[in-house]
């Protein structure tokens, strides 16, 4: 199937506005860079990476040769820069992840290749492929290791510091996960596509099986609760989630479509990554609702990130 290349296409064409403002406010916190740069001075990068690597299998040419020329088009549909090495790992859950903040990878869980048809897995390839494009990555690893510090690598107490950083690092990676849906509907050209691969990641059952109008129905009712109490207790239990429920990031996507900018997109009206966006785009009512949303959460991870800078090189090294 041939496509059009996204010539150049800068990531800020399908910004979700609740990654924007996410993103910025992440930049704000002080001394952010060097609590993540000392985790991957310490090696805790590579170490993840070496658990993933032991136990997978490269993908190329002569390893799974349909799902790589899949992933090849992705790359030349994004018009990306290099080609990035993928691996399929053994385990039963749905999922896929980019990790390295120096040359990505991508990960794919074997559940993945074995339930998804070709256009499906093609369309969470492209979403991977999208967080590269966004620059995610760095923040992305960051998470994935604090989320394996904080579990039991580090003693009692130490790890204290950083929940209110790993917090707004959740709520910054939910936020991307919806930038990326739109990456991988730029790639596969169908929104319904990338809704139908949601719907598989959420039952874990294969496409073939489930009702998609059922499930773009099931977003709409999600959607619609009008319970300030719901609203709460739902806000409360995605604070824990590194992805949002697929119920709503079908919503969000469709909503996209909606607005014209997917087809403005396809059509060839965006910026390039080597233009300057306007600002005043990026001050959208409804960047400025996110924006409000985050500024809680990032000011309770401001003060901590500050004691956590002082003390993480300690932690790692000791252990104590």
């Amino acid at each position: 199937m041939l496509r059009r290349r996204l010539e150049n296409i800068s990531p800020k064409a399908y910004e979700h506005p609740a990654d924007r403002a996410a993103t910025a406010a992440l930049k704000s916190i002080p001394k952010l860079d060097v609590v993540i740069k000392r985790l991957i001075e310490f090696q805790y990068e590579r170490a993840l990476r070496q658990s993933l690597l032991a136990s997978s299998v490269k993908l190329g040419p002569e390893q799974l040769p349909e799902v790589w020329e899949d992933y090849e088009r992705v790359l030349a549909t994004l018009d990306m820069p290099a080609t990035y090495d993928v691996y399929l790992t053994q385990w039963p859950v749905i999922n896929a992840a980019t990790i390295g903040s120096g040359k990505p990878m991508i990960v794919v869980n074997s559940a993945t290749h074995a339930l998804l048809d070709r256009r499906e897995l093609e369309t969470v390839l492209a979403h991977e492929v999208g967080h590269v494009l966004s620059d995610h990555v760095m923040y992305r690893t960051a998470l994935l290791l604090l989320l394996q510090l904080t579990v039991g690598q580090m003693p009692l107490g130490a790890g204290l510091p950083l929940l209110a950083l790993r917090t707004a690092l959740l709520e910054w990676f939910r936020a991307a996960e919806l930038t990326c849906d739109r990456a991988a509907t730029l790639v596969n050209r169908d929104p319904l596509v990338t809704c139908r691969t949601l719907m598989v990641i959420s039952g874990g059952a294969s496409s073939r099986k489930l009702n998609l109008d059922a499930f773009l129905k099931q977003a709409a009712d999600y959607e619609e609760w009008e319970s300030g109490w719901d609203r709460f207790t739902r806000f409360v239990i995605e604070l824990g989630l590194t992805h949002d429920f697929p119920v709503r990031r079908v919503h969000e996507l469709t909503k996209w479509v909606r607005s014209g900018e997917y087809d403005r997109i396809i059509g060839g009206d965006y910026p390039k990554r080597d233009e300057d966006v306007d600002p005043r785009a990026a001050a959208a009512d409804a960047a400025d609702h996110y924006a409000r949303r985050f500024r809680k959460i990032v000011a309770e991870a401001q003060e901590e990130v500050e004691k956590a800078s002082g003390r993480l090189s300690d932690w790692l090294r000791y252990g104590s």
